[in-house]
């Protein structure tokens, strides 16, 4: 069945890339100028896509977030000065409000190229990083490309860490098949893997702590060593926990601070620990090109390697 959605997935995309070629010889394709958190020049996009995804803010005081029981798939990746921020992945449904919603990084073009005409939600972006961001296949979303009340700014915490984002303002198309494009394989618990209860995954100035429920049959979620919980009071959890490996390297852009970007590559292969049910599996990872999904497999090599069904958190550790 995963073999099967990723042919599929690959001939939407080759299907779609020939539109859009069609489209931009007859001078039909949208504008797309990105602009600043700020606002800027530019005709808002008409719609979403497949999916939405929004960067999340996770620092202290950014925490709790809201929305973010919602997502289909979280991914955690690191930023400036060894922190982690989040990016919320939304196929299935909507909550009434996202955030807070911070700016993106170079990592989330290529993350990104896997779904099909992806809409992303953030702050902004370092100015040389904006001409990537315009020309990547996907629908960028920041405030002055948004329509009027889609973001706004709450008082509940201190800037900047308090940009809100109201998705259904962006008449985002989500719905049923979003993540067929990931590789991802759901289904029953396969045999074997070693009983796992909890696991800590460090970057050099976070960490992400998972720790199994029996009762809610799921991992419940810590960071920095605090339970995560949304604003409304709701444990984040996790019914499957990809621990992925991959390069963590420098990248050519910086904050403000002088702190360089790192920039994680998801393409290529390399080892994965995935917990669902309990347990803990050793797996490898492959994703060809940008255009493909990720596959897990076995460690073995023996077959694909089932996520249970439910919120997926996949975190970049570096190997």
């Amino acid at each position: 069945m995963g073999t099967r959605i990723r042919a599929q997935a690959r001939t939407r995309r080759t299907t779609m890339a020939a539109v859009a070629a069609v489209a931009a010889v007859l001078g039909l394709a949208p504008g797309c100028t990105i602009s600043d958190a700020d606002g800027g020049a530019g005709e808002a996009p008409a719609g979403g896509g497949r999916v939405l995804a929004v960067k999340i803010d996770n620092v202290g005081p950014a925490r709790p977030q809201t929305g973010l029981d919602a997502a289909d798939v979280v991914y955690a990746e690191q930023v400036e000065a060894g922190l982690s921020r989040l990016m919320a992945v939304y196929a299935d449904r909507l909550p009434p409000v996202i955030g807070p919603v911070r700016s993106a990084r170079e990592t989330d073009l290529e993350l990104l190229r896997q779904f099909d005409d992806p809409a992303l939600a953030f702050s902004g972006a370092q100015s040389k990083l904006l001409p990537l961001i315009s020309d990547a296949p996907l629908r960028p979303l920041s405030p002055g490309k948004a329509p009027g009340d889609a973001y706004f700014r709450s008082g509940a915490k201190p800037a900047p860490h308090n940009l809100f984002l109201r998705p259904k303002a962006l008449k985002a198309d989500v719905g049923e098949g979003g993540l067929e494009s990931t590789g991802f394989v759901f289904g029953p618990r396969p045999e074997g893997g070693t009983p796992e209860r909890e696991h800590t995954v460090r970057f050099p100035a976070a960490r992400f702590t998972f720790d199994w429920s029996a009762g809610q049959k799921r991992y419940l979620v810590s960071m920095d060593g605090a339970r995560a919980r949304t604003s409304d009071g709701k444990t984040l959890g996790a019914s499957t926990v990809v621990v992925q490996y991959v390069k963590v390297r420098e990248s050519r852009f910086h904050d403000r601070s002088g702190n360089v970007t790192p920039f994680t590559e998801t393409v290529g292969s390399g080892k994965a620990r995935v917990l669902r049910d309990g347990r803990a599996y050793e797996a490898r990872w492959e994703r060809s090109s940008p255009d493909d999904g990720t596959e897990f497999t076995t460690a073995d090599g023996s077959g694909e390697l089932p996520f249970a069904k439910g919120q997926v958190w996949v975190v970049y550790a570096k190997e």
